[in-house]
């Protein structure tokens, strides 16, 4: 993206400290077009981030065009990430972001390297590639592009409508290589979903979006995550959401619960105090011993939904263990998990090769 009246490469000088010792800094540049918002443009040293997985899958491969996240959904797991630039979980979080501008040129060079494996890349683990920003930035075209170009299967997990401008693209890829689409969409109460995702499309353009993806022959997922505890896992929500999945041409789903990790925590309660503060109690009780909701609370949930996705003639999706992203049809071949790492190699060997060796970097 190139701002109206400004210039890329003019450092700034009125950069947040955290921000200001970088010396891949651009510019911090803040336009009408997004209120209350900065984006900090930098020069990414690395594209590709190596993910360590727990299953007999060693690793897992992402890609995060931006940090920080415009859609402010106040349980993002991802909030504590902002604390590695000297910037806070909260609204720094929603307001600061990082936007990695030449990220699409350094993956093509990650890319072309002969060590590289054509592992499956996961875009959406993290924050959102599609958050409104990328309307100005258009750094997804081009990382589709050096991933097509280069024989890599990916998936997309993404909040964002605008993963509509790039479907016809998406679906030409998908002619050559394994392409998996899911959409998030945990909240179908629309008073809800606008207070806890205040800068998030409504549940209604998410699943117009699902339906425009399923119209050009995706299969795709819909993660119903988070559910939360007291607010959306009644039967009548549960209900009306899979109903509407289903009607939208979904063909999987994914669920979990509401998982409150240490730096995200206090933001939330923060939020729930104000807008439910009759649930607070029951949260602290809740999340008093960790980040996840307690065993027989994500038991009971299971029994309750997973019967109604069979219901609806849904199927259970896959989450990706190493990644948490969606799990790619590259790996389809084997049913139940990666099976034996030999199995693997024998069916799809190029997935299972050392691969290039990219550690996870700030930028």
């Amino acid at each position: 993206m190139r701002w109206s009246g400004q210039e890329l490469g003019v450092e700034t000088t009125s950069a947040l400290p955290g921000l200001a010792k970088l010396n891949n800094l651009v510019r911090s540049v803040q336009t009408p077009e997004f209120a209350g918002i900065t984006f900090h443009e930098v020069l990414a040293k690395s594209a590709l981030n190596r993910v360590p997985g727990q299953s007999v899958m060693p690793f897992g491969w992402t890609i995060n065009p931006y940090r920080g996240c415009s859609h402010a959904c106040v349980y993002c797991f991802a909030r504590p990430t902002h604390s590695y630039l000297d910037l806070d979980a909260g609204k720094d979080f929603d307001s600061q972001l990082i936007v990695k501008v030449n990220v699409a040129e350094v993956l093509e060079k990650e890319l072309a390297k002969a060590s590289w494996g054509r592992h499956p890349v996961a875009l959406g683990t993290n924050t959102d590639p599609y958050q409104r920003a990328e309307g100005k930035y258009r750094l997804m075209p081009g990382i589709i592009k050096a991933l097509a170009d280069s024989g890599t299967p990916f998936s997309i997990l993404t909040k964002g409508t605008l993963l509509r401008r790039d479907l016809p693209l998406l679906a030409e890829v998908a002619q050559r290589l394994p392409v998996d689409l899911a959409m998030s969409i945990a909240i179908y109460d629309d008073e809800l979903q606008q207070s806890i995702e205040p800068g998030t499309p409504t549940a209604a353009a998410r699943l117009a979006t699902v339906r425009a993806a399923a119209d050009l022959g995706f299969d795709v997922g819909v993660f119903m995550m988070p559910i939360l505890p007291y607010l959306t896992d009644t039967v009548d929500h549960l209900d009306l959401a899979l109903s509407r999945i289903r009607e939208a041409g979904a063909s999987t789903v994914l669920f979990s619960t509401l998982y409150l990790k240490a730096g995200v925590k206090p933001w939330f309660m923060q939020w729930l105090s104000r807008e439910h503060p009759e649930l607070v109690e029951r949260y602290t009780s809740m999340y008093a011993d960790g980040a996840y909701a307690p065993k027989e609370y994500r038991k009971w949930l299971a029994a309750r939904i997973r019967p109604m996705i069979r219901d609806h003639g849904l199927e259970r999706g896959t989450e990706d263990p190493a990644t948490g992203g969606v799990r790619s049809s590259a790996l389809g071949m084997l049913r139940d998990g990666y099976g034996e790492r030999a199995e693997l190699r024998k069916r799809a060997p190029e997935f299972v090769t050392t691969g290039l060796q990219v550690q996870p970097t700030l930028f």
